[in-house]
């Protein structure tokens, strides 16, 4: 029976376990949670990326680029060699050259009369010579016809020799591109793309410590309620009893009703006071959960708010202004802003310049031009120097590197006055932390001697020679002088926080 009754006792506590079971929590954790679930943290990371890929690109600059290029035109025309009046002459070469072998056929019809003369004159009867010419006439003609065609073929052949029959162009290079020198651009761009990242950096590091900041702020208010949602329920308990006991010499006749009154108000104001610090308490709750990225109603426990008294360590302010100002990424974001308008100054300057660079590549293109317009790829190697040199643009760089020096002129003098703040600032919160210190020391006495005042009250009420509402006063008295101790340990903490964040050193 023993047996059974210790295996379910033990099933009922294992069961038990999950829903009282709760996430305990450090301040350390809680800034680690924070900084993981922070959506601004995230962006800020991927802006730091994008800097880091813009350096790289920057720095492809400094390196030969190559390019490749194809192209296919059509064109209604083709590119022609020759002129119209060219390519006709050529065409009727031979029908142009008949007039000139005509003049050589009359010229030999004189021969052959002469020829005629002097057969007739050695006795060749004259039909054998009248035929023998009208033979040699007939063969003369046909030769001047056949000469004519001939040449008209080849003036043909000529005309056709020379078409290009660019029409369908296809053409392609492959240029290599190498920076010499660029008027000091590619320099400042690297040194431009160099401060964006620090940039980038440095607003990260704004963003990290105001997470931090906001966490330590919602966790310290988690503290502090449930420190004096203990101290409420103590107090409420405490005039709970004290109530009983005047209700008690009420019944007895040795109190009047009107103080029992006056103790039962008091009563009511204890339950306001707990319910507040609770509805409280659960807001600062949710707002820790929603910024350490858990579920608002998960129950967690922090593991400062359940300790009898907070460990609190006093520091002595040192003010060190220059600290801040090595330390702070505000200042090092002015420094980074006014460091990047001289660069942009350099880089529109360097518009101004003469610009070199060395090229180089293959050509090809069909028809191939370096063979007649044939039908086949061909190319041709190349190599030369790019010599850019600006004459005259109407005062247009001029006028932005003016502009841009008057950027540099506002970001110093929003440096300095962000300097003067942040000086300012930190005299300040060392101020705060001495103040807080010095809270804490008059809280601590105020709560010696609250006890007393109340263990005095008591003690007289008790013996019947001190009234109902002067134990009343104590009481609320002690109450307040241990809610303000609470806020003054509350308050260094928070004061060392505001300290460290004014110096740049909140990590």
């Amino acid at each position: 029976m023993k047996k059974v009754f210790a295996i379910g006792f033990g099933l009922l506590a294992f069961g038990c376990l999950p829903a009282a079971a709760q996430q305990l929590l450090s301040l350390d954790s809680c800034r680690a949670m924070a900084l993981r679930n922070n959506k601004q943290m995230g962006v800020q990371q991927l802006k730091q990326d994008i800097a880091a890929n813009l350096r790289k690109s920057a720095r492809t600059k400094y390196l030969p680029h190559v390019s490749a290029i194809g192209t296919y035109q059509f064109t209604s025309e083709e590119i022609s060699i020759l002129n119209n009046e060219q390519k006709s002459n050529l065409s009727n070469l031979g029908t142009n050259a008949l007039p000139a072998l005509s003049g050589l056929g009359n010229g030999l019809q004189g021969f052959m009369g002469q020829m005629g003369t002097m057969l007739g004159q050695l006795g060749v009867p004259a039909d054998a010579i009248q035929q023998m010419g009208a033979q040699m006439q007939q063969s003369m003609q046909q030769s001047t016809t056949n000469m004519a065609g001939l040449l008209d073929s080849e003036g043909q052949k000529i005309v056709d020799a020379f078409r290009t029959d660019t029409r369908h162009i296809f053409a392609g290079s492959v240029l290599v591109t190498q920076p010499v020198f660029m008027g000091g651009g590619i320099v400042a761009l690297n040194k431009l793309a160099d401060l964006n990242e620090d940039f980038a950096a440095n607003s990260a590091d704004i963003r990290r410590q105001s997470v931090i900041y906001s966490t330590d702020q919602a966790y310290w208010q988690v503290v502090s309620l449930k420190h004096k949602k203990r101290l409420a329920e103590s107090y409420l308990e405490l005039i709970k009893k004290f109530d009983s006991d005047v209700q008690h010499m009420i019944e007895e006749g040795v109190a009047t009703r009107s103080e029992g009154l006056s103790v039962s108000v008091k009563v009511s104001e204890a339950e306001m006071t707990l319910q507040r610090v609770n509805d409280g308490l659960v807001l600062s709750k949710m707002l820790l959960c929603q910024m350490i990225g858990v579920p608002m109603n998960e129950q967690i426990t922090l593991a400062d708010e359940d300790v009898d008294e907070l460990a609190v360590v006093t520091l002595q302010p040192k003010l060190d202004v220059e600290k801040a100002v090595e330390n702070r990424p505000e200042l090092k974001m002015l420094d980074n802003a006014v460091d990047m308008t001289k660069q942009t100054t350099n880089i529109l300057k360097a518009a101004n310049l003469p610009q070199v660079a060395l090229m180089g590549g293959y050509a090809v293109s069909n028809p191939n031009v370096l063979n007649g317009f044939e039908k086949k790829f061909g190319g041709f190697w190349n190599v030369g120097v790019l010599v850019r040199v600006p004459l005259w643009n109407w005062g247009d760089v001029a006028y932005k590197v003016r502009a841009s020096k008057g950027a540099t002129a506002i970001a110093n003098l929003e440096r300095e006055e962000a300097r003067e703040k942040i000086e300012l600032q930190v005299n300040q919160n060392t101020f705060k932390v001495d103040e807080a210190n010095k809270r804490l020391v008059l809280a601590k006495t105020s709560i010696e001697r609250a006890n007393e005042n109340l263990r005095t009250a008591n003690l007289g009420f008790k013996e019947g020679v001190i009234a109902p509402t002067v134990v009343l006063e104590a009481q609320t008295a002690w109450m307040q002088a241990q809610s303000q101790l609470i806020d003054a340990q509350i308050a260094v903490k928070l004061s060392q926080v505001d300290l460290q964040k004014s110096l740049g050193t909140l990590y």
